[in-house]
């Protein structure tokens, strides 16, 4: 007999039962939320599919609070949920984003176990060549028939336009593709030095410490979990209701 029909039960946690009211609590406030419209059909494959998650999320926080515990770190639940930036939820994955948003064990467990993660200073580099810009190019000082003068970034005109006025001497006027313009003799004062760029740094740590937590709770998850059927993980390929295809 499985431990799903020998009681309602959300999964094992170190061969524990934990009960399946806190999933049921879970499900009936998101069904009277405020985002109720947008859930699925009750009794449908998406709402199995729902109550998957939903069961991964608190098992999640469940085992979070036991390794808390277990480490004696301070926890302080009265503190609310965060929300993540977008960046961050998806490099922690839905399920773990959402544990890490509600759950305060979840967060203390984050930060203890990737506490003493560093990026190094090779890592910090290459973010810092993937993301920067080039300087931008010297404006010129373009006129127009009508008698305007105004200063405008080579890239930012039309590319035909660019190379005509490139290749042109200064004063000449040039006629591409409808456009007329002509660089006149005197040029616009250089533009101030852009700032520096911001260091990197704490992003780059900020990542690394999310992957890393990432990795522990997936070995956490293994070595301490045991999900029932019917609360499989919603991506599990054996589980009746991943119809997910390509």
């Amino acid at each position: 007999m499985t431990a799903a029909a020998e009681a309602p039960v959300l999964g094992l946690l170190d061969g524990r039962p934990l009960p399946r009211t806190g999933l049921d609590r879970r499900l009936a406030a998101l069904r009277t939320g405020p985002r109720a419209a947008a859930l699925p059909l009750p009794g449908s494959g998406e709402d199995r599919q729902l109550a998957r998650w939903v069961a991964q999320v608190l098992l999640t926080e469940a085992l979070c609070e036991a390794v808390a515990a277990e480490r004696g770190l301070t926890v302080h639940p009265g503190a609310g949920p965060v929300r993540l930036d977008q960046q961050a939820a998806v490099e922690l994955g839905s399920i773990t984003a959402a544990a890490y948003e509600g759950c305060a064990a979840v967060r203390a467990v984050c930060a203890e176990v990737t506490a003493d993660v560093e990026p190094s200073a090779a890592e910090v580099a290459h973010y810092r060549a993937l993301t920067e810009r080039p300087p931008a190019a010297a404006p010129w000082r373009l006129a127009l028939p009508d008698g305007s003068v105004f200063d405008a970034a080579p890239d930012t005109l039309p590319l035909a336009l660019a190379d005509a006025l490139g290749a042109a001497a200064p004063g000449e006027w040039v006629t591409v593709a409808g456009w007329t313009a002509a660089r006149p003799a005197t040029v616009p004062a250089p533009a101030p030095a852009p700032a520096p760029a911001p260091d990197p740094s704490a992003a780059v740590r900020d990542a690394a410490r999310r992957a890393a937590f990432v990795r522990w709770l997936d070995h956490a998850r293994a070595a301490r979990l045991t999900l029932v059927p019917g609360l499989e993980h919603p991506g599990d390929p054996a589980q009746p209701d991943n119809h997910h295809r390509h």
